[in-house]
């Protein structure tokens, strides 16, 4: 594995998916509409939504030199999430992290968002984008912890799980990496 596809922080381990983390996945935060409400992609409904995930990560890892990555905890190798890069250009990425309810208020969502703010440096990126919905407060504050800047006012989203009626507005984030 290159150091993209697996590397470390202090209480985690974040590495590529593999085909074989289908049921993991679907069980851990794909399939649970809680988890999923303000993530910008649909509710997996079966593990075959997530074989089609897992399809398209590998996808994006031939065509990038990073993409979806999976959060565990070194402790133990419990899967409790994800995050990734997904490259606009070869010098901006966006980013996001979405954790299981029994890995909430841990302090995970920012440790693994330091982790990949970390390879996208040593990706030579020049800035990650990031996006939240405005009732997701707890998002807003792991990204501000991170260094992200709110760009502007909110404007229309994609998030396919709230429900009709609720806002379909984002915040969006920028964070400028140190050039080499």
């Amino acid at each position: 594995m290159t150091p993209a596809e697996r590397f470390e922080t202090e209480r985690l381990t974040i590495r590529r998916p593999v085909a074989g983390d289908a049921e993991a996945i679907f069980q851990c935060y794909a399939g649970d509409p809680q988890v999923t409400r303000y993530v910008s992609w649909p509710l997996h409904r079966s593990v075959e939504d997530t074989r089609q995930f897992l399809g398209f990560s590998d996808a994006q890892w031939a065509r990038w030199p990073a993409g979806p990555l999976l959060i565990e905890t070194t402790e133990n190798g419990r899967l409790i999430g994800g995050t990734g890069l997904a490259y606009e250009t070869t010098e901006t990425a966006t980013t996001g992290y979405v954790l299981a309810k029994q890995a909430w208020g841990c302090g995970f969502a920012t440790e693994a968002l330091q982790g990949v703010v970390q390879l996208a440096a040593r990706l030579e990126l020049t800035a990650l984008r990031a996006r939240c919905h405005p009732f997701h407060v707890v998002s807003q504050r792991v990204l501000e912890k991170n260094g992200f800047v709110r760009e502007e006012e909110p404007r229309p989203a994609n998030f396919p799980n709230l429900p009709v009626g609720e806002s379909r507005e984002a915040l969006y984030y920028t964070l400028a990496l140190p050039s080499r």
